[in-house]
């Protein structure tokens, strides 16, 4: 039987607008700032961090002893916000490093990986653009997609954390965007493939489509992955509610040799939205939906618009 200890949890999250409180005039952080309509101050931020702490402190604890070992995030700001995350008392013994790298984004905001490094080695990481124009024929600027290279129990391990183009402006309207994003992705997979055919691969992020959308199913085709939450989505679970619509954008997908059962080898376990109760709201017509940082420019004092979600590897 399994040791719990011997499960590695793997984690994404979409943190909801991870901003500091300081005016940075390169990016679009003018709603974050404390004289803003947000009121974005010190005491809001810091209690953002605090609950943001819990949660990544308590992912997968039901099925293992061990914190997370590598957690990527999206909606993050710069390095001083990772630096204040993992020195909060929840996440202070865990040790955390985190990988960033700033983007061009417009609204500065960012994806990132954080993992423990007496687990997680790291040995590269890197960023990959996404292409896009506007109806201008000018670049429209988008988050990089960032590439971890590492070994997990011993293992070459390769990370992919995506936070692909948002819906705000149709889903029809908007598809090549992320289409543009799922082609990079499968660049990068098939290089990773090249350089070494034994390489496991884990794409992870907030994609802004759900796991049967043309995006994902291409990611899942022409680079051979396989997306637990295709099953785990269902219309009463999802990791963000929309119009009372449960959908999935949140996903972690991973090479299928993470089912080849050889010595010692890490071998896919698990699948989950993480939705423990008190990450929803307690009452109300929004009962059971994520309980927000904001609705609007009205703030609630909650975690995210999203749960978090994870897979679970054990060697086999």
């Amino acid at each position: 039987m399994i040791s719990n200890s011997e499960i590695y949890t793997i984690a994404f999250y979409n943190v909801e607008n991870l901003f500091d409180t300081k005016n940075d005039p390169l990016i679009h952080d003018d709603d974050f700032l404390p004289n803003s309509a947000k009121r974005w101050t010190t005491k809001r931020y810091l209690n953002k961090i605090m609950k943001l702490s819990i949660v990544i402190s308590q992912i997968g604890k039901a099925q293992s002893k061990l914190a997370p070992a590598i957690i990527g995030l999206a909606e993050v700001e710069n390095k001083k916000v990772l630096s204040d995350l993992v020195k909060s008392k929840n996440l202070l013994n865990e040790n955390y490093k985190y990988v960033h790298y700033d983007s061009l984004d417009e609204r500065g905001i960012n994806v990132a990986l954080l993992y423990n490094p007496d687990v997680f080695k790291v040995d590269h990481s890197e960023t990959f653009s996404v292409y896009l124009e506007n109806n201008k024929s000018q670049q429209d600027y988008t988050r990089d997609i960032l590439l971890v290279k590492g070994q997990l129990h011993n293992e070459n391990l390769c990370i992919l954390v995506n936070h692909w183009s948002s819906r705000r402006e149709g889903v029809i309207e908007t598809e090549f965007k992320r289409l543009a994003a799922a082609k990079v992705v499968n660049s990068v997979i098939s290089e990773l493939k090249n350089e070494n055919p034994d390489n496991k691969i884990i794409v992870m992020g907030d994609f802004n489509d759900n796991p049967n959308d043309r995006t994902m199913l291409l990611l899942e085709k022409r680079s051979d992955l396989y997306n637990p939450f295709k099953t785990v989505w269902s219309p009463s679970n999802g990791s963000l509610n929309h119009n009372f619509q449960w959908n999935n954008f949140d996903q972690i997908l991973f090479s299928t040799n993470f089912f080849e059962v050889t010595d010692n080898a890490l071998t896919f376990y698990d699948g989950e939205v993480f939705n423990n109760k008190f990450l929803t709201q307690y009452h109300g017509k929004y009962q059971g939906q994520p309980f927000r940082t904001y609705v609007g420019k009205k703030y609630q004092g909650g975690y995210s618009d999203h749960f978090p979600v994870f897979i679970q590897l054990k060697p086999s």
